[in-house]
Parts: C-alpha cells; sequence; structure tokens
C-alpha cells in the first residue's frame, strides 16, 4: 500500500469518530490493551503527561510540549483529531510522523490488528505509542480523544495528569450531566499522581476530590494555587486558563526533578505555534478583512468565541457556520451575534448537519444568512461581499475550519 491508500483503509474500513461519530466508539479499554502487548508494551518505554478535558485540552497539550522541547527534551505529542492532515496527530519536536513510518506500521501489523478489530482511534494511539517508543522520547504529552476512563489513551502511568475544565459535550457517551462527565474524565487520574484542575467548578470539584482521595493523588486547582503574566502566542482570551494548566504542569514537573527554567517556560509559551504547528486556536488568516478561525464547537468554547467577538473591532462581522448532526445546537445558536450576517454550511463528511436543517434551525433563532451546500462555497461569499474593515469569522465546527485551513 502507498500512503493514500494505508490512510483510506484507515479512515474508510474503520470506524472513525471524527468522521461517523458514535458508531466509532468503544465501551472499554480491551482492544487497547491487546495491542499495546500485541507491540511490546511501548506505552511503559516513555514517560507521559495526559490531558483531558472537555475544552482547551489541545492547547495546553501543546503549551507543556513546547515547554518542554524548549528545555532541550524530546517531546512526543499525540493529539486529534487533525485538521488538514493525519499526520498532525503525530509528532516529536514537532515534526509530523513521515508518511513511510505510517505505511510501515500499518503494513506490519494489519493482520494482526483485524482479528483485533480495532476502531481507528485504537489504529491511531497503537501508532502514536509504537512510534514514540523506537524513536527514545524523553517524555510524551498525550491528549485524550473522548472522555476520559475509557479513552483509549488511558493505558499509560502519566508523571501528572490534567483536566482542563467539564462542560457539555458528547452527552451520548460520556453522561447528560456536568457531574456524570466529570466522573469519565477524572477516569484519567492514577494511583499517587498529580492531577492539576484547570478550572474549579461547582458540580465537578466534589467529584475530582473523592477520586484524587481515592487513589491517593494530590490534587491541584490552577485558580487557587497559580498566578502567571507570562505571554504566549496563542491569543484568545480563553488561553489564560490554559495557559495556568500548563505552568502549574510545569512547575510539578520541576519539583519532580525536570530540568526547566524559568526562562524556558516563557521561550515556551511565546513559541507554541512554532514549536508544535498547533492551528485553528484565534487563528489569523488575514488582515483586511480580518479573518479569523476557530475550533471551538460546543456550548462553553462558542461562549468562548462570542466574548473574544465582542472585544475586537470591526464593522461588519461574517460568521462562517457549520456544525456536526449528532449534538443539539439550540442553545448554541441561541448564543451567537444576532447582528452578524450568516453564511451557513456543510462540511464535507458524514456527520455535517445537513444545511437544509441548520438554516431552518438558524432562522427560528432570529440569525439572519444564506445556507451553502460547501464550505469553499460559503468562504468565497463571504470574502466576495466583506469589506477591508469587516471581520469574517469560521467556525461553529472543526471540520469546518479544517476546510478553510
Amino acid at each position: 500500500m502507498n500512503y493514500n491508500q494505508t490512510l483510506s483503509y484507515l479512515f474508510e474500513q474503520l470506524p472513525m469518530y471524527q468522521r461517523v461519530g458514535k458508531a466509532a466508539y468503544k465501551g472499554d479499554l480491551t482492544n487497547t490493551i491487546q495491542v499495546c502487548k500485541l507491540l511490546g508494551n511501548p506505552e511503559h518505554q516513555f514517560k507521559s503527561v495526559h490531558i483531558a478535558g472537555t475544552n482547551g485540552k489541545g492547547s495546553t497539550t501543546h503549551m507543556i510540549a513546547s515547554i518542554l522541547q524548549e528545555a532541550g527534551y524530546k517531546v512526543g505529542l499525540y493529539t486529534s483529531p487533525h485538521l488538514k492532515d493525519f499526520r498532525e496527530r503525530i509528532k516529536i519536536n514537532g515534526e509530523l510522523i513521515s508518511e513511510e513510518d505510517v505505511i510501515a506500521f500499518v503494513k506490519k501489523y494489519k493482520a494482526d490488528f483485524e482479528q483485533i478489530n480495532l476502531s481507528f482511534f485504537e489504529w491511531t494511539v497503537g501508532l502514536a505509542f509504537d512510534y514514540f517508543a523506537n524513536q527514545k522520547v524523553d517524555v510524551a504529552v498525550i491528549e485524550t480523544g473522548l472522555g476520559g476512563r475509557l479513552d483509549s489513551t488511558n493505558v499509560i502511568y502519566p508523571e501528572l495528569a490534567v483536566i482542563t475544565n467539564i462542560g457539555i459535550d458528547h452527552t451520548q457517551f460520556l453522561g447528560n450531566t456536568i457531574s456524570a462527565i466529570a466522573t469519565e474524565k477524572a477516569g484519567i487520574i492514577k494511583q499517587k499522581t498529580p492531577i492539576i484542575i484547570g478550572e474549579e467548578q461547582l458540580e465537578t470539584k466534589e467529584v475530582f476530590i473523592k477520586k484524587a482521595k481515592e487513589l491517593n493523588a494530590p490534587i491541584y486547582f490552577t485558580n487557587k494555587i497559580i498566578k502567571t503574566d507570562y505571554e504566549c502566542d496563542l491569543k484568545g482570551l480563553y488561553q489564560v486558563k490554559n495557559k495556568k494548566s500548563a505552568v502549574l504542569a510545569i512547575q510539578l514537573l520541576i519539583e519532580k526533578g525536570w530540568n526547566i527554567t524559568d526562562n524556558t517556560i516563557k521561550k515556551g509559551l511565546l513559541n507554541v505555534v512554532k514549536n508544535t504547528g498547533l492551528q485553528g486556536r484565534w487563528q489569523v488568516l488575514n488582515q483586511h478583512p480580518l479573518t479569523i478561525c476557530d475550533t471551538g464547537h460546543n456550548e462553553d468554547g462558542i461562549k468562548e468565541v462570542v466574548t473574544q467577538l465582542k472585544k475586537t473591532n470591526y464593522h461588519q462581522l461574517h460568521f462562517i457556520y457549520g456544525a456536526v448532526n449528532d449534538k443539539s445546537i439550540d442553545k448554541i445558536l441561541e448564543l451567537l451575534p444576532k447582528s452578524a450576517i450568516y453564511y451557513f454550511c456543510q462540511a464535507n463528511i458524514p456527520r455535517a448537519l445537513a444545511i437544509e436543517d441548520l438554516y431552518g434551525l438558524a432562522q427560528k433563532k432570529g440569525l439572519k444568512g444564506f445556507a451553502y451546500k460547501s464550505v469553499k462555497d460559503a468562504f468565497n461569499a463571504a470574502k466576495k461581499n466583506a469589506l477591508p474593515d469587516d471581520l469574517i469569522f469560521i467556525g461553529g465546527s472543526t471540520f469546518v475550519v479544517a476546510e478553510v485551513l
């Protein structure tokens, strides 16, 4: 198989949550445990940091990786989903895994893995762990894909773990309440392993404290422990909370004997994009008209986006918006600014909410705009209509942002 054939095998023959949603979800870690055993348990061959949360886990993961990289460590980075290239999910010191490594891994283990009937995510976790072990990374910063307790990444025993925040998302898997979702995320807490909670929330605080006590795990809430004035190249206002979690994680690693200086922390936070290649977080694509994309897509994420928009100077807002079909967007649509001109669109994935349905829901909420069959058409229309002092914003779905990028 060549690279494109290998990707087609991974994407089309195996369930993938990013594309098809619930059909890709597995209810236990049996497959991942089998995969790791088959691979010689590579997850035990490197140190790790584990990150979960509803929002902010990707940014926090990349911040921590950037700081560790500036400190001179060889840093593996595992994240999801990807925006443009599958290989974004697996990096070492910001460099994507090679196409040849992806091909060789799939070719080598295809027959064995088919006996286990893996999901796309289980395949990818196996590939990442095997690659990090073979490349002898000093540390891997690992982001959960979905939840925590039953997430395929939850076979590692990290130096520490971070739970950034808890919001309502993926309710079909994680539960319908904040406390139920928190219980799933708390599943990454390990015996005697420090756990950082990025946002103290009334509904979740006791869930985390109880779990930490059960496992004799030191627990830290960032809003009580840390105040930081470090600057960061990730400019969204919501990054302040993520930065606190990242800095506290680094400070705990320093206490464990890791060689990281204050100047290294500063450099790491100022060079997150350069060091890791992170995209889609309040990313400025153009200045005239100002054009910005952001992957915030659930209720909490959109609240942060709307807050940031209110603090941004522009004449008219042109909002390109698309959504997925497996979550309610009623509350999200109610949050969106009524004064914007909307360009509703449908991303090119099976999970995308049909444009007819999206447009109908938006009209009921009083949002004014136009419907487009594709993200490309919506973006082109916005660029045609926007004046130099206007703002074009692209969001609502990771997949809409991915197509613009």
